[in-house]
């Protein structure tokens, strides 16, 4: 059966040995040995948005592990001309290993799979973002140490971002306090899937309009763009009812006094955060973004039965 990796419901069980693989294959890299279980296979990468972090991390993870990647935007595939996805996936499922996703409508993502016969990786969608989420834990592992007993406050939209995060940190048993504004808060669907992982792992997720109460003793704060892709029409309105949940210094003071910022970037400074926050040394965003690049080449690895977790 082929396995694909759409939400991050599909590898609930598994997260913590990719986070293993993850570090296993981030440390080869760091000292330089050869690390290409992909030798020969391709990846394709389809984009219907605009990217720096991810094409630049699939594309540079591929080639290390042995493969070659394949960049396309819509423009570049029939799919863009009235093509149907299911037959586009069936086509590309001829030529290539593997497939990766990024795309506006989550229901296309769905419907690229179910026609696929090699594994599509979903990086990025407007209802999840299982990559980023995913690269989120890897971090937060390499500097806390644990996921037990730590709190993670998310500021802001209950965007994509949010949404795979709050299913990852339930899955792991990491507290998480979302504040966002009434009517932003995240996925329905998505917090009773979260609220179900929860039981089992013991977290505690507080889904709040309180920024202050969300940050509270806070080990991790987390944020994201007030205006995602497809948004831009609402900035000014976006802006001025996003603007209680900065995270600036004021802010950040109300967190433990080791705590760690991260965006999953871009960031749009003196927005969501201020540059005190960005660049402060508690600030973990380059770690954050470096480890989608690590994590990434775990996922690829994985869906592809080139190793056992």
């Amino acid at each position: 059966m082929v396995k694909h990796l759409i939400s991050i419901l599909d590898v609930e069980d598994k997260i913590r040995d990719l986070l293993d693989l993850a570090l296993e294959i981030k440390e080869k890299t760091r000292i330089g040995e050869r690390y290409a279980p992909m030798e020969g296979q391709t990846l394709g990468m389809i984009f219907e948005k605009p990217s720096t972090r991810t094409r630049l991390s699939f594309e540079v993870g591929a080639v290390q592990l042995g493969a070659q990647a394949i960049y396309m935007s819509r423009n570049d595939l029939q799919m863009g001309r009235g093509e149907t996805i299911s037959d586009t996936s069936r086509v590309m499922s001829r030529y290539l290993d593997i497939i990766m996703y990024r795309a506006f409508d989550h229901c296309n993502v769905i419907k690229l799979a179910e026609n696929s016969t090699v594994p599509v990786i979903n990086a990025l969608d407007d209802l999840e973002h299982p990559c980023q989420a995913l690269a989120d834990l890897l971090t937060i592992y390499e500097k806390k140490i644990r996921f037990e007993d730590l709190k993670l406050a998310y500021l802001g939209d209950g965007n994509n971002v949010c949404n795979s995060l709050l299913l990852a940190s339930a899955a792991v048993g990491l507290d998480i306090s979302i504040a966002t504004p009434p009517n932003h808060g995240p996925n329905e669907k998505i917090i009773k899937e979260a609220m179900r992982m929860a039981e089992r792992t013991h977290a505690e997720i507080n889904i709040i309009n309180s920024p202050r109460e969300a940050i509270m003793n806070a080990d991790i704060i987390y944020t994201d763009t007030w205006v995602s892709m497809g948004d831009e029409s609402e900035t000014c309105d976006r802006i001025s009812t996003f603007t209680p949940y900065q995270v600036n210094g004021d802010m950040a003071a109300l967190a433990d006094e080791e705590y760690i910022f991260m965006h999953c970037l871009p960031a749009h400074r003196g927005q969501e955060v201020t540059d005190s926050v960005m660049d402060s040394n508690n600030s973990v965003v380059f770690d954050q973004a470096e480890n989608r690049l690590h994590i990434q080449k775990a996922i690829m690895v994985y869906l592809l039965g080139l190793v056992d977790l």
